[in-house]
């Protein structure tokens, strides 16, 4: 056993545990998140147990800023490991099959708590060649609240394609918190057009449970689903998750990290994008719908008039038109931006997600190379008005009127 040299009980008894299940095989994962040790860039440890030739390993990704590296490490190896990097750490998180142990720093103490896990969880997969995992534990009781399992924790067969849709976007969404930089301890997350909190409630579970210290915030027009997934959260003691009647136009918060809006109808998509620009959000996540904005304005170029005289095809042009503006505005202001297809969350053919990730500092400037060819785009199909665009040219108007005041 390693010696224990802790400033505090609390991380003496914290690094006991570790110790006392990776001993005795209970281990399941620990993460060790806000990083402020020597090491540049690092902000998170996670520690799994796979399985490599029939020889039991602890796997470690270190995430930076840029990038992660994995390494595997022998039981005594890892356990030397934590107790290093554990003293650097905000907050860790521990978890066995039976419970969950969470230190935290605070400015003049450490807390420790423990609390009983789900009984009947599933334990990771030690194979290092294991099956895809499911993102969210079906053992929560928000799933049987929100309709999703029964009372067994079984998923309803007819929310079977729901649940898909559930964990594939929060392994999309997971794939992009490795990249984002937090502006401070909490992470502040916007869902603009929550609905019935499919998402919302599955965001917050998995943030929660991962280290994270999130702040989320669904926003839905239906007065009926906001007060019916206030009540769920309330029940379910998710403290930091709250819900807002109105939409991206009535509900400006001060300070975002990470903005979701999927399926906002047609221009609401833009706002929801300028929204997240303008307060420089670390992550930026849409699928758009009812593209009816540039299908009026649009002209065809000669060479294209026999594709395009065709109803069909005309309105995809539109839509691929109205998303490549939108995605090229991304990468002007500084966001390194995908577009791709995803599984669709209303049963719809509309499952397309931009999904940006700012790559860069609090630069306001847009690269003037994207803008020129926005407008080179915007003129061989006659395109006059581009909502996000214009939302974006006001905001640097509104910059520099500031600016000469100053």
């Amino acid at each position: 056993m390693v010696v224990q040299h802790f400033a505090s009980e609390q991380e003496n008894q914290f690094f006991y545990e570790i110790e006392a299940l990776l001993n005795t095989n209970d281990f399941e994962r620990l993460v060790l998140s806000k990083y402020q040790g020597e090491e540049e860039h690092l902000e998170k440890i996670s520690f799994r147990i796979i399985e490599i030739q029939q020889r039991i390993m602890i796997s470690s990704v270190y995430r930076y800023q840029t990038q992660d590296v994995t390494k595997n490490y022998t039981v005594d190896d890892a356990i030397s490991q934590i107790k290093q990097l554990l003293p650097h750490a905000k907050q860790a998180n521990l978890w066995s099959n039976k419970n969950e142990w969470q230190l935290k720093r605070a400015k003049k103490k450490v807390i420790l708590t423990q609390a009983k896990t789900q009984q009947g969880r599933v334990l990771s997969n030690t194979n290092h060649d294991r099956e895809k995992q499911r993102y969210i534990d079906q053992q929560q009781d928000y799933l049987i609240d929100l309709g999703v399992t029964d009372q067994q924790h079984k998923v309803i067969p007819s929310m079977a394609r729901k649940w898909k849709q559930i964990n594939k976007f929060i392994e999309i969404f997971s794939g992009a918190l490795d990249h984002i930089n937090m502006k401070d301890e909490q992470l502040h997350v916007v869902d603009f057009g929550s609905g019935k909190g499919y998402l919302t409630f599955a965001m917050y579970d998995y943030l929660n449970k991962n280290g994270w210290n999130p702040h989320l915030t669904g926003v839905e027009l239906r007065d009926n689903l906001v007060n019916f997934c206030q009540k769920v959260a309330d029940k379910n003691a998710f403290n930091s998750l709250d819900f807002f009647q109105g939409d991206v136009r009535s509900y400006s918060p001060e300070h975002l990290d990470v903005m979701i809006a999927l399926h906002a109808c047609d221009i609401a998509t833009d706002f929801a994008i300028h929204c997240g620009i303008r307060l420089n959000a670390s992550m930026i996540m849409c699928a758009p719908c009812c593209h009816k904005e540039l299908r009026p304005q649009l002209r065809a170029p000669e060479v294209l008039q026999p594709m395009l005289q065709y109803g069909i095809h005309q309105g995809q042009q539109a839509e691929m038109l109205t998303d490549t503006i939108r995605a090229l505005l991304l990468n002007a202001y500084g966001y390194e931006t995908k577009v791709f297809e995803f599984v669709a969350l209303e049963h719809t053919s509309k499952n397309k997600m931009i999904l940006a990730v700012k790559k860069q500092s609090d630069d306001v400037v847009p690269n003037q190379e994207i803008i020129k060819q926005i407008q080179e785009l915007k003129e061989m199909y006659g395109i006059q008005n581009h909502s996000l665009e214009r939302l974006l040219a006001d905001e640097q108007v509104d910059r520099q009127r500031e600016g000469c005041r100053c």
